[in-house]
């Protein structure tokens, strides 16, 4: 069951006496956290995930004994509750497999900086409420096989230049990775992808979906231009635009957006350029990053889609996006993929 209200309760995994030590200083800085157990290793945290019953696990990946990944596989099969992983940046690629096998996010582990204090308290507050066995039936519910591999491409407006741009934040790598690894290797337009998230983290990232996936995923770089059939990350370090050529520009993050990468600043890029080429998707996330963005791509003649509320880790910014009437058609998770074919001109 989702946590309704309350003092959340957190088991903290990680074999690391002093990490395990900072994230319950950090945790219970908040009068609504309680750290109600501690694990060294995976077999600890099974045990203790089963006795405590806490509200949200946070999971080191690399641990004696039993490590994360196996772990995270156990406790989703036996116990459900929300899992964070919370990793070092050299086992990052690893880390996202962990969202394969059920936990809901990833995270650096924490400094005592006050923006990374704040990150992981807003992470572990939002998360706990997810109702994970309900979120984990829709994320594994697919549209029969996806979309077929043998359909031709009709030109369409988007498929004679357009592409898709796709805003994302918590909860947005499990889905993403849902939606691609459905999509044909001859996908007729260019994907370009706004996930809030770390730096340092982007490539690990673009390395764990390219394993699951017949499309070619990228870390955007600058001056590249985009391809049909090739999905483009916007890195975490930049702010990213499409420009009219279809070229990406990478500029420093704009102090102005709250949250980065921004995905207003990518989905505004993509409405003047394409304009009804544009096929906007936004998706699972807190905040309200990429609603004035997916409203720009509406405004220009272009198509916006939205991830439902069910499929959603968090349902922020795309819930946002409907109530304000800048969404043509909201779709359920599992069926994005053929949604997004179908606009392309896949048929």
């Amino acid at each position: 069951m989702a946590k309704t209200g309350g003092t959340i309760r957190v088991l903290v995994v990680d074999d690391s006496g002093l990490i395990r030590e900072m994230i319950r200083d950090i945790l219970e800085s908040d009068p609504g956290i309680v750290v109600v157990g501690e694990a060294t290793n995976g077999m600890e945290a099974i045990a203790k995930v089963a006795s405590l019953k806490p509200d949200i696990v946070t999971m080191d990946i690399e641990m004696p004994v039993m490590g994360g990944l196996e772990a995270i596989e156990k406790i989703i099969a036996k116990n459900p509750v929300p899992i964070l992983v919370v990793t070092a940046l050299t086992g990052v690629r690893t880390a996202f497999t962990a969202v394969s096998k059920g936990a809901l996010d990833v995270i650096e582990k924490p400094d005592i900086s006050v923006e990374n204090v704040r990150n992981l308290i807003k992470k572990i507050r939002l998360l706990s409420k997810v109702d994970v066995t309900s979120h984990l039936m829709s994320m594994r519910r697919v549209s029969g096989e996806g979309v077929r591999r043998d359909m031709a491409v009709k030109r369409t407006p988007a498929a004679a230049g357009g592409i898709v741009a796709i805003a994302a934040s918590t909860g947005g790598p499990q889905a993403i990775h849902t939606i691609l690894m459905q999509l044909p290797a001859h996908f007729p337009v260019p994907i370009v992808i706004t996930q809030h998230i770390a730096e340092g983290f982007t490539q690990g990232m673009v390395d764990w979906l390219n394993m699951g996936t017949p499309l070619t995923i990228h870390v955007a770089v600058n001056g590249d231009r985009v391809q049909a059939g090739h999905v483009y990350i916007n890195p975490a370090e930049n702010s990213m635009k499409i420009s009219e050529q279809g070229v990406i520009v990478l500029g420093d993050r704009d102090a102005r957006q709250i949250y980065h990468p921004s995905c207003n600043t990518m989905l505004t890029s993509v409405a003047a350029a394409y304009h009804k080429g544009a096929i906007g998707l936004i998706m699972s996330g807190m905040g309200d990053d990429g609603v004035s963005g997916i409203h720009a791509i509406r405004t220009a003649g272009g198509t916006t889609l939205a991830q439902d509320a069910k499929s959603s880790v968090v349902y922020g910014m795309n819930r946002l996006a409907i109530e304000r009437g800048h969404i043509q058609k909201v779709v359920q998770l599992a069926d994005i993929p053929a949604e997004l074919a179908y606009q392309a001109g896949i048929r």
